[in-house]
């Protein structure tokens, strides 16, 4: 061989060397057109690292999520019908964006509901060409409704309606939004609040329900404020709810109580001065006041209570919620976990159904190759969710509340902390518990619905749990 031909052939090694591993890695990164969640991604159990065969763990023939739902022989107390749309509306400021509505509005209807009883809400798709699920984020509802297309339901076709029937479990300040191309649907106005009052009336309240459309930040659908008319003396309770991508800052100049935390009540929540709520992507915060008062709610909207109050500038000092309120019994022992899971979240060079880039990584695998966390009714469960990305992340798990144990090694010592949407800032740690009591198949995933998109999603499985639904498929379910 000469020379040349040597130095030819080696060159040619060297680049089949290189590219061979690409190659693989790309098409190992191809996400089928239609696929079954159960069928995708790692078991992890927690506390058995042996090696698992898939179909030992993801309920294939067992309990189907269509059979794990509401009473269906119980009369619903509370009847609501929404109608989606894809067109063109108004904005109270008089912008006009392209988007979508419910019944005619963007945010669509605010469903209230009291303690105990049965919702039943009919959704009928008029327009939205790529089809609609509602979620209702932060219930704990039926895992048959939670709304999510290509998991617990198919997405409702033009012309097609769904029925969500669930009993309202506990009050509290909750939203609903499309699961179905979700990082656009929600984006576009595909969303409304959601409020379950407890069986005693909470007196006077407000709802600020935050959304920014094509670059305007509004209240409940209107830009600048939203005003209680109410005399001096009189509490109110503000029922903030962020449904943005990002995280949202709430303040007043004078005193104020934070008194739920995603729908959660405070225990033996104080008086706060000189410090800012920082309210994660889906997460919501109930703040009292007194009038005359303001709840600041970023640079640009507020909630005016009465004669209202001169605004400040954001405080610099964050409370932490750590430490806010007095500790209580959580009806449960985390020390006592049947279930220890890691949640890292990172970022890394690789392939994302073909594409290359830097991605969203869980436990350093790109999607679809992300963990299935597999527990048993009943277990208590422990995670760990760290985050090493370079960007914060508000992490959000359906079906369940969980309690922060602890931030970066320093344990929770106020009132329990319980989240259903968590903010995990870059070079984070939190631990986290829950008791597994709600069967089904059920999303943990990014809340900045961009970032879930691009692969920021794992999912909770319950033993003995299956789903008829695909992602793709001919309904062309997108729960992302």
């Amino acid at each position: 061989m000469t020379p040349e031909r040597r130095r030819l052939l080696l060159a040619l090694l060297a680049t089949v060397a290189v590219l061979a591993p690409l190659g693989w890695m790309w098409q190992a990164s191809l996400v089928p057109d239609t696929y079954n969640v159960m069928d995708m991604g790692v078991v992890e159990q927690g506390r058995d690292t042996r090696p698992v065969a898939h179909e030992d763990h993801t309920g294939h023939g067992a309990t189907s999520v269509d059979e794990l739902v509401a009473d269906p022989d119980r009369p619903a107390d509370v009847r609501v019908e929404l109608v989606a749309r894809q067109e063109r509306f108004a904005l109270a400021s008089g912008q006009e964006v392209d988007g979508f509505t419910l019944n005619g509005t963007s945010p669509g209807p605010t469903i209230r509901a009291r303690q105990g009883q049965l919702v039943e809400v009919r959704l009928r798709n008029a327009s939205v060409e790529e089809g609609v699920a509602l979620h209702w984020h932060g219930v704990d509802v039926p895992n048959a409704v939670d709304g999510v297309a290509g998991v617990t339901q198919d997405a409702v076709p033009v012309g097609g309606e769904h029925v969500s029937r669930f009993v309202a479990e506990d009050s509290g300040t909750y939203w609903y939004h499309s699961h179905q191309v979700s990082h656009e649907q929600v984006r576009q106005g595909l969303l409304g609040a959601l409020v379950v009052d407890p069986p005693t009336p909470v007196g006077e309240e407000a709802l600020a329900l935050l959304h920014v459309y094509d670059g305007t930040s509004t209240v409940n659908g209107r830009t600048g404020e939203v005003a209680v008319d109410v005399p001096a003396g009189t509490p109110v309770r503000v029922r903030v709810v962020n449904t943005d991508n990002g995280a949202a800052s709430v303040w007043s100049p004078g005193p104020y109580r934070v008194l739920a935390v995603d729908g959660t009540d405070v225990h033996e929540p104080t008086e706060v001065r000189g410090e800012v709520v920082r309210l994660t992507a889906g997460g919501r915060v109930d703040v009292e006041v007194v009038a005359p008062a303001l709840v600041q709610l970023g640079r640009s909207t507020s909630v005016v209570v009465g004669d209202g109050a001169d605004p400040v500038d954001r405080p610099r000092e964050e409370l932490d919620l750590l430490a806010y309120g007095t500790p209580a019994p959580l009806g449960f022992d985390p020390d006592a976990a049947d279930r220890d899971f890691e949640y890292a979240v990172g970022r890394r060079p690789g392939f994302l159904d073909g594409r290359p880039g830097m991605w969203w990584s869980v436990n350093g695998r790109l999607f679809p190759d992300v963990p299935m966390y597999v527990v048993d009714e009943g277990d208590v469960v422990r995670m760990t969710i760290s985050n090493s990305s370079g960007e914060a992340h508000p992490m959000h798990l359906h079906g369940h509340h969980a309690v922060v144990l602890s931030r970066d090694g320093e344990p929770a010592t106020g009132s329990p902390w319980v989240v259903d949407s968590l903010d995990v800032a870059h070079g984070t740690t939190y631990e986290i518990a829950f008791v597994a009591d709600n069967p089904g198949l059920w999303m943990d995933h990014c809340h900045n619905l961009p970032h879930a998109a691009d692969g920021l999603v794992a999912h909770l499985a319950y033993t003995g749990i299956s789903t008829p639904y695909l992602v793709g498929g001919e309904a062309g379910n997108q729960p992302e």
